[in-house]
């Protein structure tokens, strides 16, 4: 049998190298896959060598790494958590219980050494970070309430309620622990619930009916207080009223005698005999009423007037001029008054 043709054996060196080549290619590609690693936002990849950690990766995208099992990366979740510390039952600084139940927001920080930190204590596992947390979470409320009175965490008066400060204190005792523990950043911690048990909510109760009848107590002194200042302000007034009322009552008084004087002499001077007769009525008038019984004598004053009557009176004499020397007239007779029957 005669051997091949060179152009054959060619043909299948040139078909044996291009199987190389694929094989070639294909296992170039297999050990790039197996190096290359891919870091996805949100989250950082560490690089452990035989378990232990030897670099941590941040940067979001492709990076390259021994293939296993020199080389195996761990993603770890930086996105945010959050986790609630469940109804705690605490105390105040009164002595009262309050159940109050806390939520805290955390992840872990975004730097080399705390992934690593957070990686050593709890193998990168959030679950068992958030058990952990809740357990610093519930000791510290039962610290931080032991320094506030239940007044300052229920109140009706808004001002007076410090929860804000009751959520920073908190936050204070249980940030820095959780950073140099767990690698953990606490981003907000904040009070979820807070309730009463029975027992303290008849004590607030009473306390709450005792402060409002202290208060109403005191606005009812108040308004006593003032209702006496008004009422003495009042009577001074009126005292100061009265007095000037009757400073000017007795000026008018006093004009009015005058004026009175003025007429009673006027009328006297005129006709005095008329004068005594309406005086003489006026004294009986303001004596004797519709029920008064007299029994006196008719010539007793001022009763005389009823039986004689007025006095006549006696013309006076018009003088005319005399056409002859003038001779004085004689001194008339005084006038005498006729008894009537």
């Amino acid at each position: 049998m005669s051997p091949p043709p060179d152009h054959d054996v060619r043909a299948s060196r040139a078909r044996l190298w291009r199987r190389l080549g694929l094989s070639a290619l294909l296992l170039i590609f297999v050990i790039a896959a197996a190096c290359l690693v891919q870091v996805r936002s949100g989250e950082a990849t560490v690089i452990t060598r035989f378990g232990n950690p030897v670099r941590v990766l941040l940067k979001p995208g492709l990076a390259w790494r021994l293939p296993l099992p020199f080389e195996s990366a761990i993603p770890v979740d930086l996105r945010l958590r959050t986790t609630s510390s469940g109804l705690q039952d605490v105390g105040t600084r009164d002595g009262l219980r309050i159940i109050v139940q806390a939520y805290a927001v955390w992840q872990v920080q975004s730097d080399p050494d705390h992934v690593q930190r957070f990686m050593r204590a709890v193998q990168n596992q959030p679950d068992e970070a958030a058990r952990q947390i809740r357990t610093f979470v519930g000791s510290a409320l039962e610290t931080t309430a032991s320094g506030y009175p239940l007044a300052d965490l229920v109140n009706t008066d808004g001002s007076k309620v410090q929860l804000a400060d009751f959520e920073q204190r908190l936050r204070g005792q249980i940030e820095q622990s959780l950073g140099q523990t767990y690698g953990v950043r606490l981003v907000q911690v904040g009070i979820e619930r807070l309730t009463l048990p029975s027992v303290t909510l008849g004590a607030t109760v009473d306390r709450m009916r005792a402060e409002r009848e202290t208060i109403a107590t005191e606005r009812t002194a108040e308004g006593k207080r003032r209702a006496a200042e008004i009422r003495s302000a009042a009577e001074r007034d009126a005292r100061i009223i009265q007095a000037d009322a009757s400073v000017k009552a007795a000026a008018i008084e006093a004009q009015s005698q005058v004026a009175s004087a003025e007429i009673y002499g006027k009328a006297y001077a005129s006709s005095p005999a008329l004068y005594d007769l309406l005086r003489s009525l006026d004294t009986l008038s303001s004596i004797v009423n519709s029920g008064t019984r007299l029994v006196l004598r008719t010539d007793a004053a001022p009763f005389r007037v009823l039986v004689e009557g007025p006095p006549r009176l006696t013309p006076v004499p018009t003088v005319k001029p005399p056409l002859s020397p003038v001779v004085p007239p004689a001194p008339a007779a005084p006038a005498t008054g006729s008894r009537q029957p």
